[in-house]
């Protein structure tokens, strides 16, 4: 079976103030030394990535074809089989933050807030979205469904509480929207991103996304009061870590080929997420051979346009180094 892209939108911290990591600042980043927990189904017939692709401006290029990318494979130039472009329908996995962190400074009413407005980006009885939630262990609230409606109604009561085992959590919720069948398909994640209970690290987790082809895309949220400097705390969140344990969620991110943005304000966040959805159907879907190697496949989606920056996930495992589910 073809593997499709799919597209694990990042914790959107809420203290929108910068942009994601370009794929010039990593793109060929390994993402861990050690082999993560889960594993997942080998026999891939074909590798599929969805690439975004901006100017130096960061407007989103929508016009490009085939014959303009090209896919380095361990640094090899690799043959495209298959090419999609234009707009599609999305399968967005919506996966909130409830634990102990959150009820801080009003972050749960912000994240409860982040998830309506990212469903009123979808289009209804078309897109379609599920609700997850985590604090120790990921309790799933709502299953995937077109009836946007029956999910932006729900009330997610109650004081947050338990601790954050955040990386698990975007792994396995990426292995559930990688099942879906629409050509577009993400996880959202609306956290603090304050994770205490994890047992994967950053590298790990970013290695598990790219294996199921799901790119994740980060919103994070936070008081205004804890954040007075956005560009600084944007700074600390996406500088460079040299050693893989030292990874940041901005890391994560960047390795799946999807982005992050910071808010503590409802309008920043507002944008950030309409922004993101209109991203996520002008995705180019590429695929190609893999390569016959067992392991894991740096990997790098250019332009032979040389102004223009792709994102896209940053390698992939082939061979039998996987099991089944």
């Amino acid at each position: 079976m073809t593997r499709r892209a799919a597209t694990v939108i990042v914790v959107l911290t809420w203290a929108f103030g910068g942009g994601a990591p370009t794929a010039a600042q990593g793109q060929n980043a390994a993402p861990g030394a050690q082999e993560p927990a889960a594993t997942f189904k080998s026999g891939v017939e074909a590798v599929t990535v969805s690439a975004l692709v901006r100017d130096r401006r960061g407007k989103v290029v929508k016009d490009l074809k085939q014959s303009d990318f090209q896919v380095l494979d361990s640094g090899r130039p690799s043959a495209i089989s298959d090419f999609y472009t234009g707009h599609a329908n999305v399968s967005l996995a919506v996966l909130l933050d409830i634990s102990g962190s959150m009820a801080v400074g009003g972050n749960m009413d912000r994240g409860r807030e982040a998830v309506n407005v990212a469903l009123s980006n979808l289009m209804a009885d078309r897109d379609e979205a599920a609700l997850f939630t985590f604090d120790s262990a990921l309790q799933e609230v709502h299953t995937f469904t077109n009836q946007l409606h029956r999910i932006s109604s729900i009330s997610l009561e109650g004081k947050p509480w338990g601790t954050t085992s955040l990386y698990d959590a975007i792994a396995k919720t990426a292995e559930r929207v990688a099942e879906r069948s629409n050509r577009h398909r993400a996880v959202l994640v609306i956290t603090d991103g304050v994770d205490t209970g994890s047992r994967m690290t950053p590298p790990q987790v970013s290695y598990v996304a790219s294996k199921i082809d799901v790119p994740v895309y980060l919103l994070v949220v936070s008081n205004p009061v804890d954040n007075p400097n956005h560009k600084l705390a944007v700074m600390e969140v996406t500088g460079d870590h040299q050693h893989p344990n030292s990874a940041t969620l901005a890391d994560l991110a960047r390795w799946t080929g999807g982005e992050m943005a910071l808010s503590s304000e409802l309008e920043d966040a507002t944008k950030a997420l309409g922004d993101l959805m209109g991203n996520l159907r002008h995705q180019y879907l590429i695929s190609f051979e893999p390569g016959t190697r067992p392991g894991w496949h740096p990997l790098e989606i250019r332009t032979r346009k040389k102004n223009l920056i792709v994102h896209a996930r940053s390698g992939y495992m082939a061979g039998a180094a996987r099991t089944g589910r």
